[in-house]
């Protein structure tokens, strides 16, 4: 029977891991200021909120005092060199866009990372065709936990909050489905998980381990 449920995913973290290209890419305009790097782990816990976002959480994390709009560009070079060297989808993130698919789920995608940036990730991956609408962090509309983005997809999808799902991984992505009223399905096995916190948690999220796990939460068996 096919769902009734809009999805709305995230990216980083969500349908893919691209920790260490971030990192790297962090760590290489580091190190234009000189300065030390930082472990991955500690980089990846700084991402969801955008780019400016993350470079500004990272220069001030290495004790760097240079302008962000002097660091981002650098920054953005070196991920836009790096966009794809280690970053995968997670393993059974295609399985599952499949599935959806034949349950003629509809599909979209937001994520406060670039547009461009984000459809050559798509696009590499074969993952372009699964999603009706894609929003990045340099819309019109603002970034994540702004509801808007998300907002308009259900507006173009003709759902409404009740009928829409959010998954991702993050704090962020908690805060945007809270914020537009949708239910949110958050990804432990993502990076982002380790930083939600539990107070945040009111017992009302879907909470899964692996993607296959999404399917179930989508069609109403979790």
């Amino acid at each position: 029977m096919p769902s009734t449920q809009l999805a709305v995913f995230d990216l980083d973290g969500t349908l893919i891991d691209s920790r260490r290209d971030l990192a790297d890419s962090a760590n290489e305009m580091l190190a234009t200021y000189h300065a030390h790097p930082l472990g991955e782990n500690r980089i990846a816990s700084m991402v969801g909120s955008g780019a400016p976002t993350l470079v500004k959480r990272v220069m001030t994390a290495a004790g760097v005092a240079a302008p962000v709009d002097e660091a981002l560009p650098r920054f953005l070079a070196a991920y836009d060199r790096r966009l794809t060297h280690h970053t995968r989808p997670y393993e059974g993130i295609p399985i599952l866009l499949q599935e959806l698919r034949s349950h003629h789920t509809p599909m979209a995608l937001l994520t406060n990372k670039p547009l461009e940036q984000t459809v050559r990730i798509l696009d590499a991956f074969g993952l372009s065709e699964f999603f009706q609408r894609v929003v990045g962090g340099d819309g019109p509309w603002p970034r994540k936990p702004a509801p808007d983005g998300i907002q308009f997809l259900m507006r173009e999808a003709g759902a409404d909050p009740g009928k829409t799902v959010l998954i991702g991984d993050s704090t962020i992505d908690l805060q945007t489905a809270r914020n537009a009223g949708v239910r949110i399905c958050l990804a432990r096995y993502g990076f982002g998980f380790a930083d939600v916190p539990e107070a945040d948690l009111r017992g009302d999220e879907s909470l899964v381990d692996t993607p296959a796990e999404i399917s179930g939460v989508l069609h109403g068996r979790r």
